[in-house]
């Protein structure tokens, strides 16, 4: 099989299913026990916040919070937000956004009677539009939800610029980061947001979420959890008992990076070193470095073999020049041909891919093409290689060249 179905979910690293593996066979247990297994847990749990936030650059480990999934996350840290509006206040979200960014605080405004407003996209190559920004963080806002690349065509957004004028605005910054956190290096001190969302399935590990948030801001929000859970950081969100097995697996899969960047990261060194990383810190940043130079290639290999299929419109940048700006997830549709059907074609050749929305459904409304399907989705990892671009490429061409 070719996995090109990765921007809905990645393969797992060998190092994240033996941490899994080990964590349910030999220290399978509850928090805080006076026990071996349970300090054990502990231990493995405490480890897997550390290394998040080396992940993305956190300040401190009590400032990741681990989840479900990047949805429920969310839709528990709206929750705690909702608690800080007024009515009449402004929510902004944009039409580029996966739902799970979108709908939690369309909630929110019903339940507070705030205001959402939309920044739209231009439809040519699935930018934000910079004027619709500055218009509308004209009115203050209080929060500003948006992605960090789009899960539907791949663009990746200013994340820098557009949180420091909503914060001149007056706004609360929160970033989906999980189309983005397995293409590139995150840096959440240096990005300046308030509230960071990914997922570890999309970053090779098991299927959990995680929320990095400011220190001063989880500490003063109100957590919804019940009367003997810890009212400190990060236990007060960490509803309930967590998927312990699947936050060792995270660790799992940031020891993959770790050894990612010890092993091919060598050339990135010097700038990150100049940037003030050291330590696992580094090493990370050096995996997600070159991780994302191989993937500037797959991207440009990707263009190409697009741009010859006979019939195909693909979504969003399209310039190999700007392959730096867009991670490498491609949409595209083909004339005559519903998406699901493209999708099982290629399926039968063993190639994996989506078609449909994928829970982008601003996108496909936006670009005309829910009511038709949607589009069919194509993403790349770094564990992909050219010949299998090019065997797409090939496989594409010869179905539609012939009918």
């Amino acid at each position: 099989a070719i996995f090109f179905d990765n921007p809905g979910g990645t393969q797992i690293a060998r190092q994240s299913a033996e941490r899994i593996q080990r964590y349910l066979l030999e220290c399978n247990a509850n928090h805080e026990g006076a026990f071996e297994t349970s300090r054990k847990s502990d231990e493995i749990l405490t480890e897997a916040h550390a290394a998040m936030a080396d992940f993305l650059n956190a300040a401190r480990p009590e400032e990741i919070i681990f989840g479900n999934n990047m949805t429920t996350l969310t839709l528990h840290i709206s929750r705690s937000l909702a608690r800080t509006l007024n009515p009449g206040d402004e929510i902004v979200v944009t039409r580029l956004d996966h739902d799970a960014n979108i709908s939690p605080w369309l909630l929110v405004a019903e339940d507070c009677g705030c205001k959402v407003t939309w920044i739209d996209f231009d439809v040519e190559d699935c930018t934000l539009k910079p004027d619709e920004i500055e218009k509308v963080l004209e009115h203050k806002p209080k929060i500003v939800a948006f992605g960090y690349a789009s899960n539907a065509v791949g663009t990746v957004n200013p994340v820098r610029k557009i949180t420091e004028m909503a914060h001149a605005a007056g706004a609360l910054v929160y970033v989906d980061a999980v189309q983005y956190a397995p293409h590139g290096p995150i840096d959440v001190q240096s990005l300046g947001v308030d509230f960071l969302v990914c997922s570890s399935y999309k970053f090779f590990g098991p299927h959990a979420g995680i929320l990095y948030g400011r220190y001063d801001l989880l500490d003063e929000l109100k957590a919804y959890k019940v009367r003997p859970a810890p009212d400190t950081l990060p236990g007060k969100f960490e509803t309930g008992t967590q998927n312990h097995e699947a936050i060792a697996g995270v660790l799992g899969a940031l020891e993959y990076f770790e050894w990612l960047g010890k092993t091919f990261g060598g050339e990135h060194e010097e700038g990150l070193r100049e940037r003030g990383y050291s330590g696992r810190r580094m090493e990370l940043k050096k995996a997600m470095t070159a991780l994302r130079a191989h993937e500037f290639e797959l991207s440009r290999a990707f263009l190409s073999a697009l741009e010859q299929v006979p019939g195909l419109r693909l979504y969003g940048l399209a310039d190999p020049l700007k392959v730096d700006q867009r991670v490498p997830t491609f949409s595209f549709t083909l004339e005559g041909r519903h998406p699901r059907s493209v999708a099982e074609e290629l399926a039968s050749a063993g190639i994996y891919v989506w078609d449909g929305n994928y829970y982008a459904l601003a996108v496909t409304e936006r670009l005309g093409v829910e009511s038709s399907g949607g589009m069919v989705r194509v993403g790349a990892m770094h564990y992909n290689t050219l010949d299998e671009v090019t065997r797409l490429g090939d496989v594409l061409k010869k179905k539609y060249d012939r009918e």
